[in-house]
């Protein structure tokens, strides 16, 4: 009786996320330059648009929302994953350093590496995932007691060390770089969605559409790990195992989304929270809402900056910024 309500509990915030998600898409699409009607819109959808609605919305605004919302779900998923396997809530992809290992790889990749454009998308996940792995390898080493394993209190603040100085190392590199070449490397630095294609949608998607399932299946696992070591293992888990999959899922989540979205933090630190303050600490529940959560909360961010100013706007990891800085030293205080 107990798991049949939760399951109606989780189908209708799962169905109140993805409401919520349509009325921000739809908002979105019929504001600014070029906007579409509700009606236009559903007439375009229907293949009955003129040919510069088609333009507008297949070419230009709806790349933007995938990949925006695909992002989102990465990094939310990514933040539920590493807060599980380190017992860590102020565990995110950006604040522990894999966002910017990432980022620093794909500076290096973009600015001295010889590029094809046909190949560039998807090539872009691949070196920030080979980034994100050397970065979170050290993290991992400096963290670990091989008395008292993996600390998680100590990851975080090896993580924010790595951090900081992964984004000293690349503003050191646009530094001496063509001024060309340094536009790109600063809007990744901001966040800003410039990935608005969709060669990085099919770049993206294939990373979430294995590592969803995967992680749902290892909810267990995962619920586990999150209350003890001693717990874990009495349950027959192979922590070191379990947790360096886990991690090595999380890593290749995080690279995937920041390649192609920039450096966006909090996402990952603030959707797992609140599904968890909505369904509880099962992630099997909390999995589902903090996907739809993360993906809605990115989206919604990119929308508001987009016609916040004009005519460039503020990128959507400053504005998620506005909202995240807040609520991680908030978190902080209180743990």
């Amino acid at each position: 009786m107990i798991r049949f309500s939760y399951t109606r509990m989780l189908m209708l915030v799962c169905v109140i996320l993805l409401l919520l998600l349509a009325a921000t898409i739809v908002i979105g699409f019929s504001i600014g330059t070029g906007g579409l009607s509700l009606n236009r819109l559903i007439q375009t959808l229907m293949g009955n648009g003129s040919m510069k609605e088609e333009l507008i919305l297949f070419s230009i605004r709806m790349p933007r929302v995938v990949v925006t919302l695909l992002a989102g779900m990465a990094l939310a998923l990514s933040g539920a994953i590493l807060q599980g396997i380190t017992r860590n809530d102020l565990a995110d992809p950006g604040i522990i350093g894999i966002n910017a290992g990432a980022g620093a790889a794909i500076a290096v990749f973009f600015l001295y590496a010889p590029l094809d454009p046909k190949n560039f998308a998807f090539m872009l996940p691949v070196m920030a995932f080979a980034g994100a792995v050397a970065t979170v390898a050290f993290i991992y080493l400096f963290s670990y007691s091989r008395g008292k394993g993996l600390q998680p209190v100590k990851l975080v603040l090896v993580g924010v060390g790595f951090a900081l100085a992964l984004n000293g190392l690349m503003v050191v590199l646009i530094s001496s770089a063509d001024y060309k070449k340094v536009d790109f490397i600063a809007q990744w630095l901001a966040g800003n969605i410039w990935g608005a294609d969709w060669p990085y949608v099919w770049a993206l998607l294939p990373w979430l559409v294995i590592l969803l399932p995967f992680a749902l299946y290892k909810s267990k696992v995962l619920n586990l790990l999150a209350l003890d070591e001693s717990v874990a293992t009495g349950a027959g888990v192979s922590i070191n195992r379990e947790r360096l999959l886990l991690l090595g899922a999380a890593v290749a989540l995080a690279a995937a989304a920041v390649s192609v979205t920039g450096g966006i933090a909090f996402i990952g630190l603030m959707a797992p929270h609140i599904a968890k303050a909505i369904v509880g600490r099962r992630h099997q529940y909390i999995i589902p809402v903090a996907v739809l959560m993360g993906g809605w909360l990115l989206v919604f961010a990119d929308t508001v900056g987009r016609h916040l100013v004009d005519p460039a706007g503020v990128p959507a990891g400053i504005m998620v910024a506005l909202i995240g800085g807040p609520y991680f030293l908030y978190l902080l205080l209180k743990k």
